[in-house]
């Protein structure tokens, strides 16, 4: 008979192997994509100063990235173009020859079996930043949805024809989902799935990411499109939203500080459901590392699992290479 009061010996925990045995939740290769910075701009990759470890690439380095990863049980990475050129109407997003057009092919060349997911989003196209086509009245910016929609559109079309796998609209416009849907069915690529960044926050934690895409906002900020980070229950009807337009998976971004919400999404929508663990994220576990602050392979194996804990089908990192290898070992221990 069971008795409240009696010690319990802690059996289960006794060896690693005995907790591999009982463990609730683990993370694979599997649920990893690895997202690279593929740019016109350089000769050679080029050191991103804010996120160690991490590459702005050439078309050809991108494709032996891309190779090493699925060496190390990679099988999806996630493209963001820096283009040469920059103007008012993001036309590098959309050029059928444009710098995340050719990554894709190249990487599909070098690696037929990895899953290529493509960034749809204008900011790093435009010349003043903002993730969609602006307008100056009276002293105020503003970004204009419905002539975003039709760029973005072009943009994951052009996406599809050069290869993708998946298109993933990262802008935060309204009605997204469904223009890009349209213009996929109706250009014949049906079969080309959407990962939504549903639920996007104005996060402090982007400014990496910024760095390595060249992308940051010449003017303003992007919190009139953005999620403010106080706001759950707007954030399912975010999902519940592009969900009704047709989204094939749907995304939490951040991670870490928005764990309450991604499993609120999981738990609502049962959707494939993926998490970004983001550019601030990273950064600070390689900055207490460096320090001897932090182990850095402990740390980042318990985010990911509890990004897998709190619901996350799929996980965005740029630590993917390394904890995919991390993961290996263990299991081979």
């Amino acid at each position: 008979m069971f008795t409240p009061l009696r010690r319990r010996p802690r059996r289960l925990r006794a060896s690693a192997t005995l907790r591999r045995l009982v463990r609730e939740t683990s993370v694979t290769p599997d649920d990893l994509i690895l997202p690279l910075f593929v740019s016109e701009t350089i000769a050679e990759r080029a050191a991103v100063g804010s996120m160690p470890g991490v590459f702005q690439l050439t078309v050809a380095e991108a494709a032996e990235e891309a190779a090493g990863a699925w060496g190390d049980g990679v099988r999806a990475v996630l493209l963001f173009g820096i283009p040469r050129h920059k103007d008012e109407q993001a036309s590098g997003a959309y050029d059928d020859g444009g710098i995340v057009q050719q990554a894709v092919r190249a990487i599909r060349a070098a690696v037929p079996g990895m899953l290529i997911i493509t960034d749809v989003c204008l900011c790093e196209y435009m010349s003043h930043g903002h993730c969609g086509v602006t307008h100056l009245e009276g002293g105020c910016l503003e970004v204009l949805n419905d002539a975003s929609l039709k760029l973005l559109a072009k943009t994951a079309l052009s996406h599809a024809a050069a290869g993708a796998d998946i298109v993933a609209p990262s802008d935060m416009m309204d009605g997204r989902v469904a223009a890009i849907r349209e213009a996929l069915d109706g250009g014949g690529f049906e079969k080309t799935a959407i990962m939504s960044y549903a639920a996007k926050f104005a996060s402090a934690f982007y400014g990496p990411f910024r760095d390595a895409a060249q992308s940051a906002p010449q003017a303003g900020d992007r919190k009139g499109y953005q999620m403010d980070p106080g706001n759950a229950l707007e954030a399912l009807r975010e999902v519940a939203l592009d969900v009704e337009e047709a989204a094939d998976f749907v995304m939490v971004k951040p991670g870490l500080a928005y764990l309450d919400v991604l499993w609120r999404v999981k738990e609502r929508f049962e959707m494939p459901t993926a998490v970004y663990h983001v550019s601030g994220e990273y950064a600070m576990v390689k900055a207490a590392a460096a320090n001897g602050w932090l182990d850095e392979r402990a740390t980042v194996l318990e985010t990911m699992t509890a990004f897998k804990r709190a619901g996350a089908d799929l996980i965005i990192t740029y630590a993917a290479r390394d904890v995919a290898r991390w993961v290996a070992e263990d299991a081979a221990e």
